[in-house]
Parts: C-alpha cells; sequence; structure tokens
C-alpha cells in the first residue's frame, strides 16, 4: 500500500478529482488465502484523502507485511460521470470484486458495449466507460469455452472488442497473484526491480497460434519469459509514466500498442495476438538516466515555476554535443544518416500539438528561409480529419514533449503509409515517437512533470534551428537568465491583471507563435480567456474588441515587421487602448510610446522568440497564484500499478 499511495503522490502534478486502490483483502499470511478476496478503498479529493480512509479500514492491517502481493491504484480525472467514489477507479465487474481495471484514456464505442451486457443481466453502477471493461472481462470469463483460460487470454478478447485509447491493468480473484496489462494508444511502460541476475534482458514476444484445430497461445518457460535467475525475489511495476517508479528502480520496459503483459508466479511474459510487418521479435529492458531529485520540485513552489527557471541550463542541454561554438558546426547523431534524403524532399510537414505545434509555428519562418522549401505546421487532429495528402518526397516532423500524444501518433502511422520519411522530436527516450519514427531529435531537456510545457517549448524550438544559428546560441542561456529577472517585475504585473476577464496578446512575423503559445499558458493556468491575434489581422475583427478596459500584451521586436507591429500599436491606442509592450531593452522609441513595457535583451531574429515567450509563462505562473489555482493540478490522469 505504501508503494501505491507513494507512486499517486508521484502523479499528483496531472491533475485528478479522486483516487482508489485495489489490494488483496485479508490479513493472513498466506498470500493465497488473501487473494480470493479483492478489498476497494476510493475516494474523492486528493491522495492525501485517500490515505486517511485507508487507515480508517478496519480489516486492513497496515503492519502485516506479505511475500506476495499485489495491488493496482488510479487517480482519475473526470471524462464519463462526476467525481465519486463510485465513479473512481479501479472499476469492479461485480459487487463480489471478481474482477477489477484500472485505466487511461476513453473508450468510444462502450454505449454500444454496455447496451449488449445490460441485455445480458450484467447491472452497472457508475457512469463511466471503464466499468464496461469490467463487466464485459466478467462476461467472457462466465461464458469460457474452458475451465483452463488464462487470464491474457481473457484480456486479449475484451481488448479485441475495444475501440478508443487505453491503457489498462487487470486483477482478479480467478487469477491469485497475476496482473495483466495492454495499451492502446495511451503510454504503459513496466519496471523491473530484482536485486539478482534477471534471466534475460530483451523479453520475447509471445504470438497466438491459429490452427484449424485450435487456438492457443505458445508455452510460457524459462525461454520465453522475464524472471529472476534462482528465482529469486522481483517486483513489478506497471505504470503510465516512469516518475512513479523511478525511486524503486530504474529499468523500464516500454510496452507498444496492443501488447499484452502478464507477470504470474514472478515471470512477466508479453504476448501479442498477430504478428505484422516491422513487429520487433521483442522489449528490451531499457535504464532511464533519470534521478528523484530531477522529479522533485527543490525549493519551488510549484514543478511549473521550477521548470520555467530551468531554462537556461535545458537549453544548453539540448545543445550539449551537439554544437561546437569553435568551429561553428552541428552535428545532430539522429539525423546524420537521412540528412542526404531530407535535403532531396520537397517539403517539410510539422505536425504537433499544443504548445509543439507553437514550437512548428515559431520556427517556420526560418526554416523556410534557409531552406527555401515549403513548410507546413499542422495541428494534428486537424491532419487527420482532412486526410491531407502526403507523398514519399515529404518529410515528416512529430513534436512532442511526451513522445506518447494520441493524434500525433495516429499521424505519424498515416504518414508511414504513405512513405513519406519520418523524424521525431521529443523529449522522452523510449517513447512510441522516438521508437516508430524513422529518425529523430531529443531534446533533452530533462524531465518535464508540469502539464503546462514551458522548457519543452523553448528546447524544441532550439532542436528545430539548431543547425541554422549558432553564435546566437552559444549567449542565449545568459539572455534566458537575464529575463528570468524579470520575475518580480512580472509579478506585479499579475496583481494589476488577475481579477480581468480576458487579456489579448498581439504580434506577428516570429511572435505570431509566441502571442499563441502566452495565449495558450494564460487559458491553461489560469482558467482566463485568452486570444493570441496576428497583429497583421487587427482591421479584419480583433480590433473591435480593444477599448480602455481591455488588458491587451504587444510583442514589438526590432525585426522585418517591426515598422508594421509599430503601426499595430498605433491602431490599438488609437482605440485608448493602455497595450503592455514587450520589446527589446534597447528600443527607446517604443519604450517612450509605451505607457507600460516589459524589456528584453536582444537576440537574433529567429531566436527572439524563445526570450519574448518566457514572461508570457512566468505571467501566466503569477495569475494562476493569485487567481487561487493550484498549479499542479490540470486535465489529464494517470495510473500506477504495483
Amino acid at each position: 500500500l505504501e508503494v501505491l499511495i507513494k507512486g499517486l503522490h508521484r502523479l499528483e502534478y496531472r491533475g485528478y478529482d479522486s483516487a482508489g486502490v485495489g489490494i488483496d483483502g485479508g490479513n493472513s499470511k498466506e498470500w493465497e488465502t488473501n487473494s480470493k478476496n479483492i478489498h476497494l478503498i476510493k475516494q474523492t479529493g486528493k491522495v492525501k484523502s485517500l490515505d486517511e480512509e485507508i487507515h480508517r479500514q478496519q480489516d486492513v492491517d497496515l503492519d502485516v507485511e506479505f511475500d506476495v502481493h499485489l495491488g493496482i491504484a488510479h487517480t482519475r480525472w473526470a471524462t464519463h460521470g462526476v467525481p465519486s467514489p463510485v465513479n473512481s477507479h479501479p472499476q469492479r465487474s461485480d459487487k463480489n470484486n471478481e474482477f477489477i481495471v484500472i485505466h487511461n484514456g476513453i473508450i468510444t464505442n462502450y454505449k454500444d458495449l454496455k447496451k449488449f451486457l445490460e441485455s445480458k443481466g450484467y447491472e452497472f453502477e457508475s457512469e463511466t466507460d471503464t466499468e464496461t471493461i469490467a463487466k464485459l472481462v466478467k462476461y467472457m470469463y462466465d461464458n469460457r469455452e474452458s475451465d483452463a483460460i488464462t487470464f491474457t487470454t481473457l484480456v486479449e478478447q475484451v481488448t479485441q472488442q475495444l475501440e478508443g485509447a487505453f491503457a489498462l491493468v487487470f486483477k482478479s480473484v480467478h487469477y491469485p497473484g497475476e496482473a495483466v496489462g495492454s495499451r492502446r494508444g495511451g503510454p504503459l511502460l513496466i519496471g523491473v526491480r530484482s536485486d539478482h541476475k534477471l534471466s534475460t534482458d530483451h523479453i520475447p514476444i509471445l504470438y497466438r497460434f491459429y490452427k484449424k484445430s485450435c487456438n492457443t497461445l505458445p508455452r510460457v518457460d524459462e525461454d520465453t519469459c522475464l524472471f529472476p535467475v534462482d528465482e529469486k525475489a522481483v517486483e513489478y511495476y506497471f505504470a503510465s509514466d516512469a516518475s512513479a517508479v523511478i525511486e524503486h528502480t530504474n529499468r523500464i520496459i516500454f510496452l507498444e500498442d496492443d501488447d499484452i503483459a502478464a507477470v504470474r508466479d514472478g515471470r512477466l511474459s508479453i504476448h501479442r495476438i498477430k504478428r505484422t510487418a516491422g513487429d520487433h521479435p521483442a522489449r528490451a529492458i531499457q535504464t532511464l538516466q533519470m534521478e528523484l531529485q530531477q522529479i522533485m520540485k527543490g525549493n519551488f513552489s510549484s514543478f511549473m515555476q521550477k521548470e520555467i527557471f530551468e531554462q537556461p541550463e535545458s537549453v544548453v542541454n539540448t545543445m550539449r554535443g551537439r554544437v561546437n561554438f569553435e568551429n561553428n558546426t552541428v552535428i545532430l547523431g539522429g539525423l546524420k544518416d537521412p540528412i542526404k534524403e531530407i535535403q532531396r524532399c520537397r517539403r517539410l510537414i510539422m505536425i504537433a500539438c499544443g504548445t509543439s505545434y507553437h514550437a512548428g509555428v515559431a520556427t517556420r519562418q526560418v526554416l523556410e528561409e534557409l531552406t527555401e522549401l515549403p513548410v507546413m505546421v499542422e495541428l494534428a487532429s486537424d491532419f487527420l480529419d482532412r486526410n491531407t495528402p502526403v507523398f514519399r518526397d515529404d518529410v515528416c516532423f512529430f513534436i512532442s514533449q511526451s513522445g506518447e500524444t494520441a493524434d500525433s501518433l495516429l499521424a505519424l502511422r498515416y504518414c508511414k503509409e504513405r512513405g513519406a520519411l519520418t523524424v521525431g522530436i521529443t523529449n522522452t527516450v523510449g517513447s512510441s515517437i522516438s521508437r516508430e519514427t524513422d529518425c529523430g531529435v531529443h531534446i533533452n531537456a530533462g524531465p518535464e512533470i508540469g502539464v503546462a510545457s514551458t522548457k519543452a517549448y523553448t528546447s524544441q524550438f532550439v532542436a528545430l534551428i539548431i543547425r541554422e544559428i549558432i553564435q546566437g546560441l552559444k549567449v542565449l542561456p545568459d539572455l534566458i537568465k537575464e529575463v528570468l529577472s524579470l520575475d518580480e517585475e512580472i509579478q506585479k504585473l499579475a496583481a494589476e491583471l488577475y481579477q480581468q476577464k480576458s487579456v489579448l496578446i498581439m504580434g506577428r512575423g516570429y511572435h505570431y507563435a509566441t502571442c499563441l503559445e502566452g495565449a495558450l499558458k494564460i487559458k491553461e493556468i489560469t482558467y482566463m480567456h485568452s486570444e493570441g491575434i496576428l497583429a497583421g489581422e487587427l482591421k479584419h475583427g480583433p480590433l473591435a474588441l480593444v477599448d480602455k478596459l481591455m488588458p491587451v500584451i504587444m510583442i514589438i521586436m526590432r525585426d522585418h515587421t517591426y515598422t508594421k507591429c509599430q503601426n499595430a500599436l498605433q491602431q490599438v491606442v488609437a482605440r485608448q487602448g493602455r497595450p503592455i509592450v514587450i520589446c527589446d531593452k534597447e528600443d527607446y522609441e517604443t519604450i517612450k510610446n509605451s505607457s507600460r513595457t516589459i524589456k528584453v535583451p536582444h537576440s537574433v531574429d529567429c531566436l527572439q522568440g524563445i526570450l519574448s515567450v518566457i514572461p508570457l509563462q512566468l505571467l501566466s505562473f503569477h495569475l494562476a497564484v493569485l487567481r487561487g489555482y493550484d498549479v499542479r493540478l490540470f486535465y489529464t490522469h494517470f495510473h500506477l500499478a504495483s
């Protein structure tokens, strides 16, 4: 229980409204006796409330230690049904808790499945899509053709009926001490901890045999599974995020879509229903270069604040080992082999979501200028909705901090099917995008714990243009530190703005992306309406919103759009607007003509966006604090099983 609760605490930064655990019932020293019952404890609110509820359980002896124990736990953000104990995970198959499951994702056909199960007499108690999964596995078990059916086979049968995205972990009284997990579109990894030598560092994939006379899995034996040599002690951790398990182990196995991982009698095996072209024959145990202190807040009040102030170091880490400032050369090892193919392409397409999309917009102009190629920047969901034409001589870049963004992954597979060269720009070693792309670059920004991406944006920015601008990059970390020294000034500005209902952010050229990203941060963190506006479009509608009461932030830098931005400033002032201008600290004309300025140091044009976005990151953080929001908690949810 302590491991489960601590793991949930590690995932609290992702935001949730309720939490729950499912453990073996009873307090007997004989684990087989305990595993014949499952004890569910669920609570709304924070993990602390769940922990308090656990300590109130009179039939749970917290001092008893078991040689074998399986528990699953989950933090939930409501997508189907209001926050309540009954809607929390784990979800159960029936009142006897024969099967329980935790789930990340959304099942799109759950209404059809629920209707079918209700017609078979199964009663539902929650409003969740996840309960359908628990009921479905019970239905499969109740209607099994043989008593010898394995837990893995049951889960296979269930996942074949599910549509949508999921990462699942199951536990059952019918299969004591066994855990089965599967994923499709959602991240799932397994941490392995043992003080003893393991049987292998590559786990072979087992495929189901299909013959006319039988439909069986191959036998799990010493050659097809992972276990400690001489049957010594071992612990397995199923999780959606390595931060939940890194304090226990740094040896991680990343599962692929449609993998089914089963732990039984201390042995881990991985199964797939069918073999497809390009399948890797095994899953490797990887050693993560992550330390616990990297995912701790230190002296900062939140992970978001910590990561904003880590940006001088994170951009250095992105450049480390790649940029030689003495001879002005860049080596991107991940692009070394395919560089000639990239140079022969006819079009570059950058595909991403959210902040990563803005990083693409921010670097599009310099890529077009220096390559003289058309550069498209696409939102992954819209790219898929349009069935966008993609050709073999296209190069498609997939930008994602986590490397697990569902729409970006689907777009990646769409482009691979059409023969395009795919390049990943990610911050997570071993992620799905980094594994499935043809080549790529890790931005090396370090773990990003806060959901509101900050340092990943600036590192993605650097990674995308690192080959083009070298001398500007050399002084960039010091310039970022100079901008961060404005924190107190921006905090005072936030005190003036936090009661407003809306804020407009305007700019153009390289800084249009900064406007979009700044507006996203304010919406995401403060729940205040904010809109990023292309200053060249002011006359086509947005100017009607400007008056003396509407907060306006303008970004005006001394680049090729400077004169046009000055014209936009005059238009805003003419409407009695009182814009706050982010400008070059040596732009005395703008400083003299503006009622309020935030002065940032000068850099080369295409890097200036990194310096202009940081004040907006700081502003969003301080606005959220002043408006009373917990900047740790947002909209995603994760689970942990141990």
